[in-house]
């Protein structure tokens, strides 16, 4: 196998939820860039993705879903793969975050990010790994991890809770499945310019502060991300299992 093959992904499908802005589309756009297809899966417009990947050489499908519908994700895998063809690999991105004091976060904002950030996530999983199992082919699922995954952070309960929770799945599916030709692996992004970092970026002190903390010097890029996912969807990556891949500029080195 030559360097280059190790590092593509052509030929290769791959489903990334939460596609249609921020880290989700960088990796949407790098995985093009490296010669697979994209299924942009999301219940927000796909135009902007489509265009970005087809833009870099690659192809993006755009696929509708509303993720926080949990009977709607379960069918998910079987509706692409039957309307797109077999998938190679699954990106778990999709989340949101909700920001309060822990003394007064509500049960539904709890609930709201369990239910897209960590059920989805194992349900799409499972779903997925169900179908690689009964059809005996190999497959590749990175999960969208985060610093706070390891760390606590403040006014973010529900959203340190789930990511808590990516990193679990993300190991014992590795523990489960290996043996079976199932990569499961994850990232942590670190501060990266997205939606879900705007109220950050926009703080004036608190931007200063981040990036003061950070050695690189500077908020990571969605493509940041995006080329990290790539290596952990193709080939070069295939001794990996339940790994997680901190891409955080060194935050968690400081």
């Amino acid at each position: 196998m030559s360097d280059l093959s190790a590092f593509s992904l052509k030929g290769r499908r791959v489903l990334v939820t939460g596609a249609n802005t921020g880290i989700g589309q960088g990796i949407a756009i790098s995985i093009g860039r490296a010669g697979g297809e994209v299924i942009a899966v999301g219940r927000s417009s796909m135009t902007e993705t489509v265009e970005k990947v087809e833009a870099v050489g690659g192809r993006a499908v755009p696929f509708a879903c509303d993720l926080a519908d949990g009977d709607a994700v379960k069918q998910l895998i079987d509706r692409v793969s039957e309307s797109c063809g077999p998938l190679d690999g699954l990106v778990n991105n999709a989340g949101i975050i909700r920001r309060a004091a822990s003394a007064e976060l509500s049960e539904a904002d709890w609930d709201e990010v369990i239910d897209l950030n960590l059920k989805a996530a194992f349900l799409l999983s499972q779903a997925y790994g169900r179908r690689l199992l009964d059809e005996k082919r190999i497959g590749r699922i990175v999960n969208i991890a985060s610093l706070l995954s390891f760390q606590g952070g403040i006014r973010v309960a529900s959203y340190t809770a789930s990511k808590h929770g990516v990193l679990g799945i993300t190991r014992i599916l590795a523990n489960e499945w290996a043996s079976q030709g199932i990569n499961v692996n994850a990232i942590a992004p670190g501060y990266i310019v997205s939606n879900n970092t705007e109220a950050l970026r926009t703080d004036v002190d608190r931007s200063a502060a981040i990036i003061d903390r950070i050695p690189a010097g500077r908020w990571g890029t969605p493509e940041d991300i995006g080329d990290a996912a790539v290596f952990l969807l193709a080939p070069a990556s295939r001794y990996m299992h339940g790994a997680v891949i901190p891409v955080d500029g060194g935050w968690l080195a400081r």
